[in-house]
């Protein structure tokens, strides 16, 4: 660990290993706004008109991850985290402290640990409600990634209709008839755009810095995992979907949104009624691999994506 600067923020924390680095801002925040194998580019989206900014009275989009409260509201998501936070190094963790929202009652903090070899980074997010009433929340990070790469989430695995088989004889589990998944769109949701690849194991999305209109879906992912793939390099962010849990936007575990600029691997944890003084905690972990390419196909993600992806879900 050491102290930078970077972005024009002068107080930021670097935590490296051999293989990749990431920085935390503490002059704002909480926030991680680089991650990336040492020596080479950003993975995130850095806001060129933003960074190094402090004390806005308006939230800054700045880039990188954050953690915001779901559902999404003004003002009570957006409120500007454009503040020195506490940073505290404890072993091989820092923990990054926000002053508590004025806008919500809420205090954001993040723990963040890099392991001592590879790229896995584990983030420990947490929601305290410092309220005098119960509020409903669900933990949602956002992690805002570099344009001209395309985001890759797994589709369920695949089952006939009990009553329809593939071929004579076989037998289906009878709970498939009953639905595997949720797949939530918004009102600027067209599945027509060209950005939008839907295989039968995977939906894909393009970031296009020519794009004119955004688009964003949500989904309960079981498969636990999403990825961005972007110049040879596959970045794969990991958390656990809770069988039963309610979560928010109709049931989504795993979101993606993208504009011109970039795009946004989203992660939820369930909604919780948080007593006063309450907290809970929501977990991913993040991987980076080198040397990966792949075609909108199943076959090629099979190859080249997915063993990835298993390496790290063992």
């Amino acid at each position: 660990m050491e102290k930078v600067a970077y972005g024009g923020w002068p107080n930021c924390i670097r935590l490296s290993n051999d293989t990749v680095e990431l920085i935390a801002t503490t002059d704002v925040g909480p926030r991680i706004i680089r991650y990336g194998f040492v020596g080479k580019e950003n993975e995130f989206f850095e806001d060129p008109e933003q960074m190094g900014k402090t004390n806005a009275k308006e939230w800054l989009a700045f880039g990188g991850h954050r953690l915001w409260l779901a559902p999404e509201a003004k003002p009570r998501s957006y409120h500007p985290d454009s503040k020195p936070v506490t940073a505290e190094w404890k072993g091989n963790t820092l923990r990054l402290i926000q002053p508590i929202e004025t806008d919500n009652g809420v205090q954001k903090e993040i723990k963040i640990t890099l392991a001592p070899t590879g790229s896995q980074v584990t983030l420990e997010h947490r929601l305290t409600n410092h309220n005098l009433w119960e509020i409903e929340v669900a933990p949602w990070t956002l992690t805002v990634m570099a344009p001209k790469g395309k985001a890759i989430f797994p589709q369920e695995p695949y089952s006939p209709h009990p009553d329809i088989p593939d071929f004579p004889g076989q037998v289906i589990d009878k709970r498939f008839y009953l639905s595997v998944r949720s797949l939530v769109l918004w009102s600027y949701t067209n599945l027509q755009d060209p950005r939008w690849v839907f295989t039968s194991k995977y939906i894909i999305l393009k970031q296009d810095p020519k794009a004119t209109k955004p688009q964003k879906i949500g989904l309960s992912n079981a498969q636990n995992w999403g990825a961005y793939l972007r110049g040879g390099h596959l970045y794969v962010k990991k958390n656990v979907y809770q069988q039963g849990a309610i979560y928010p936007d109709h049931g989504c575990s795993f979101e993606t949104f993208t504009n011109a600029a970039m795009l946004e691997l989203e992660g939820l944890g369930p909604l919780v009624k948080l007593p006063p003084e309450g907290s809970l905690d929501y977990r991913e972990d993040w991987y980076l691999f080198d040397g990966v390419t792949a075609e909108n196909t199943d076959e090629s993600i099979d190859a080249n994506v997915l063993p990835k992806v298993r390496s790290i879900l063992k």
